[in-house]
């Protein structure tokens, strides 16, 4: 009896994971752009400081072993600190309904819709 009480309750708590969900407003979409926009910027600002930082320490190193009279390579040669400035997300426009071929005529029909014509004569059976 308790087995098939956990069955019953196993069961149950397995239809309430599959249950589908309402889809995202609009703006919830918007909402999530902006977001996702917002976490790309700063990937792009903490890289800007890491390789700023790096810099310096390097110009530090090089200062203290020039003045160590130790000899150095010349350092690697890489792209220029890129600073991705403030950030700003410009949402994209969205079409009208319009636009969108919402309000666009059907296309043109080639032949009647219905037709007195039987189908066996429109589609003869093929004879093996």
């Amino acid at each position: 009896m308790k087995k098939l009480l956990i069955l019953a309750m196993l069961a149950a708590a397995s239809a309430t994971v599959l249950a589908k969900l309402p889809p995202l407003s609009d703006e919830a979409k918007a909402k999530a752009a902006e977001a996702a926009a917002k976490t790309a910027w700063t990937g792009k600002a903490e890289a800007y400081q890491l390789c700023k930082s790096q810099d310096k320490v390097a110009a530090a190193y090089y200062k203290s072993a020039k003045a160590a009279g130790k000899e150095t390579k010349p350092p690697a040669p890489a792209p220029a600190c890129a600073d991705p400035g403030p950030f700003a997300y410009t949402p994209p426009e969205a079409k009208p309904l319009e636009a969108a071929g919402a309000h666009s005529p059907a296309g043109t029909a080639t032949s009647p819709p219905s037709t007195r014509q039987p189908d066996a004569v429109g589609n003869p059976a093929k004879k093996s």
